[in-house]
């Protein structure tokens, strides 16, 4: 059975609520601007280390921030 999904975030909501741009988190995470941009529109999913060192910077569980939307083939 093959399957497929996406991660869905909840990174803006994160983010503003520190009060930091995109800028500012993507450069306390070690990325580009873009990915967080791609990141905040789930058209990029991140790394499993990129995902946990997000979450450990908010201070969250990784399924706090993250959520992985699993959709089975043929459903």
């Amino acid at each position: 059975m093959k399957s497929e999904g996406n991660i869905k975030n909840r990174l803006a909501v994160l983010r503003a609520e520190k009060g930091w741009s995109q800028k500012e988190l993507a450069e306390k995470v070690g990325v580009s601007r873009q990915t967080i941009i791609s990141l905040e529109g789930n058209r990029y999913s991140p790394s499993l280390i990129l995902a946990f060192e997000i979450a450990y910077l908010f201070g969250q569980d990784i399924n706090e921030v993250f959520q992985y939307d699993r959709k089975e083939e043929g459903k």
